[in-house]
């Protein structure tokens, strides 16, 4: 199928046809620029999202480590990597399609300017040749009626009894004069049809099909860019995908290693007090009426202290008062499960630091040693300053050790009055 010679006399649906697919393919471009609009939006949001629900700063729930609580900010943490593919699948789309499209688009619009163009002249050439034809063909019909007028005007002249030779010799040289004037607009019009004929012939066989054949091909090539530009519509996102469903598998994992149990036992090693419970209470007889006045009482500031211990708010038993210095270092208005968990901490945390210390008073050591063989490498005395400040650090840090060790060792027993 050609439409150089199947639609040759369709120049105006051709037209209007190749103008169409332009703007299909422009309307195209324009989709695909909104649709990476959204994605840049809905990563912003995204974004916006997950940073809402970050909790930062909340210390308790950083001492504690609850699976669940990790796991949700684990979940957070990758919604923001998935709002990272989301934006580079808005990039990748403006990039791989808008931009090739736009060029591509901006190069067919003057490639069928330049065809319809070359119609355009070809038409003017021929319809310059058939004004010519017009002309001469009027040319010759005149001439050939001045001519058969002077045919006619010598017949009469000789069939007048009257007229001289003279005047039968004048009409027919004005005959003569006529019919070679009218035989050369014959030829020159015989000419003008056989040059328009071939022109026409080559306008309508050769340059139209051809010029038609050139938007056929340009037309062609402009579907096949806007099959490809729908096939990278989906590959773009796919190639994004094993990212995205890397992100989407994180979030997966992070739900299945969430442990119930791990969780509920953390809020006992955070806030068990390791007190015992309250023993019964005691009968009292009142029977025994000397007593009974400061049984009275006595049973009185029991059930209060009672109660008071068992409903008070915990942050009000471990929080200090406002007038009063900050907390003693050996934790003692803790319970005394959490008094030992923080005396532990405490030593394993002086033990690193003394650990460190150590090794950098080797070092030094070491280092002291090196300048006394070669003093050309340095200043033993330079040494002095820092070796002494370790070893004043070291023994603090062992002061510190050896009390909060002692503290362990005492043993703290909470029990409700």
């Amino acid at each position: 199928m050609d439409w150089g010679f199947d639609l040759w006399d369709q120049q105006d649906v051709i037209e209007r046809h190749t103008q169409c697919g332009l703007e299909q393919l422009e309307r195209y471009v324009k989709f695909v620029k909104e649709r990476a609009e959204i994605e840049q939006n809905y990563a912003k949001q995204l974004r916006n999202l997950s940073k809402k629900y970050s909790r930062r700063g909340v210390k308790e729930d950083q001492e504690m480590k609850l699976t669940n609580q990790q796991a949700f900010q684990e979940v957070l943490n990758e919604l923001n990597e998935y709002a990272v593919q989301r934006e580079q699948l808005s990039e990748n789309m403006t990039v791989t399609i808008c931009v090739d499209l736009t060029k591509n688009l901006h190069e067919l619009r003057q490639e069928r300017k330049n065809y319809f163009l070359e119609i355009k002249k070809c038409q003017q050439n021929l319809e310059s040749t058939i004004k010519q034809l017009d002309l001469s063909k009027k040319r010759f019909e005149k001439e050939w009626k001045e001519a058969e007028k002077a045919i006619q005007q010598t017949e009469r002249i000789q069939q007048d009894p009257n007229t001289t030779k003279a005047d039968v010799d004048k009409a027919k040289q004005q005959e003569n004069s006529r019919t070679h004037v009218a035989d050369a607009s014959k030829k020159d019009y015989a000419l003008q049809l056989q040059k328009y004929n071939n022109e026409q012939n080559n306008f309508y066989h050769s340059e139209i099909p051809s010029a038609l054949k050139k938007l056929q091909n340009m037309e062609e090539r402009r579907i096949r860019m806007l099959a490809d530009g729908y096939v990278q519509f989906s590959e773009t996102e796919k190639t994004l995908l094993p990212n995205i469903n890397k992100c989407l598998d994180a979030i997966s994992t992070a739900g299945r290693n969430i442990n119930e149990k791990q969780d509920t036992a953390a809020l006992i090693e955070q806030y068990k007090s390791g007190a015992a419970p309250p023993a019964d209470v005691e009968f009292e007889d009142y029977s025994q009426s000397v007593k009974t006045t400061m049984n009275n009482e006595n049973t009185a500031q029991l059930h209060k202290a009672r109660i008071k211990l068992l409903f008070h708010k915990k942050n009000k038993i471990t929080s200090p008062d406002k007038n009063t210095p900050p907390s003693v270092e050996d934790f003692t208005g803790l319970p005394p499960d959490q008094r030992k968990k923080r005396l532990q901490d405490k030593i394993d945390n002086i033990n690193r630091e003394l650990q460190k210390e150590m090794e950098q008073s080797e070092a030094m050591n070491k280092m002291k040693g090196v300048y006394e063989q070669n003093s050309k490498l340095g200043d033993p005395s330079s040494l002095e300053p820092q070796i002494t400040e370790t070893v004043q650090n070291i023994a603090s840090l062992k002061e510190k050790l050896n009390k909060y060790q002692v503290h362990t060792h005492i043993t703290h027993t909470h029990v409700f009055i």
